[in-house]
């Protein structure tokens, strides 16, 4: 009997899943490279998650993207979890080892600032505050990643200030907590303003922050990325602000683990972004 080697899976996991973009680019990259291997949305309703995710490696998959909402449950099913995703309190890229171990990590944070590294390479986080606008999962990865580039002081403001005071119980002195109608107020002198919440999203609620005290050098950048250009963005460039969409994010914290599990770092360049804006 001959002994052909297994074709290497991937996915990405979520519930519904049928928007994801994710497939459409780590398929050109398969593509792209040459690669035998396959990536496939699979939706998983949470009841059945861990049953479900232990039984993958069994069918050929070498790891998988996770999203909602499944980002924080996963770090209650994986054997091992990397130190910043236990810090961020959620993981978004797993590796299943040939030891059988399921290994989470948050690739989130990185792919946020290498996505304003790539679009904005003038940015320099450390000369002033930053303005982060929501405290859900994606708010907690981008918090960790602004401390961690020397970003001194950290305003944050959301809609419910129990999940900001949270962030700024588990991530220190930096984070100053703001009502969220004082949101205007926090622009003055910022270098750096993210909005992380669905505000302006399509489908969901309008952006609906005043940005009238925003400072006209500052850097904006919003991780929605359906619009490509949100109101937020549109607004912030009329008034003088640099400003960086959310697309790259998604394409920079995909590429660690497209690496890790095909075994090539994967190029985020206009191509890429083309093939996931034709999906």
């Amino acid at each position: 009997m001959t002994d052909h080697p297994r074709i290497p899976l991937a996915a990405v996991i979520g519930h519904p899943i049928a928007h994801s973009r994710s497939p459409a680019l780590h398929n050109y990259w398969l593509k792209r490279y040459g690669i035998k291997g396959h990536y496939i949305p699979i939706d998983i309703v949470p009841v059945d998650l861990s049953r479900l995710l232990r039984t993958l490696p069994e069918l050929g998959f070498v790891g998988c993207n996770v999203t909602i909402p499944h980002k924080e449950a996963i770090l209650q099913i994986a054997d091992v979890v990397t130190d910043r995703a236990a810090l961020i309190g959620a993981a978004n890229t797993l590796i299943f080892r040939k030891d059988g171990k399921i290994h989470a990590d948050n690739t989130d944070g990185s792919g946020f600032i290498a996505n304003l590294r790539q679009n904005a390479p003038d940015w320099k986080p450390a000369s002033g505050p930053a303005v982060v606008l929501g405290a859900g999962g994606a708010a907690r990865a981008v918090v960790a990643a602004l401390i961690e580039v020397g970003v001194p002081e950290i305003r944050l403001a959301n809609r419910t200030r129990a999940r900001a005071d949270a962030i700024r119980q588990d991530f220190g002195a930096k984070i100053h907590v703001h009502e969220w109608v004082q949101a205007p107020n926090l622009l003055d002198d910022a270098i750096t303003v993210i909005n992380t919440t669905s505000l302006g999203m399509t489908g969901k609620q309008e952006f609906h922050v005043p940005l009238h005290r925003l400072n006209p050098g500052a850097l904006c950048n919003d991780l929605v990325y359906t619009p490509l250009k949100t109101q937020f963005l549109i607004e912030a460039e009329e008034r003088g602000a640099s400003v960086v969409d959310g697309l790259g994010m998604l394409l920079h914290q995909a590429a660690p683990g497209f690496e890790r599990w095909f075994g090539t770092r994967p190029e985020v360049d206009e191509a890429a972004r083309k093939a996931v804006l034709a999906a």
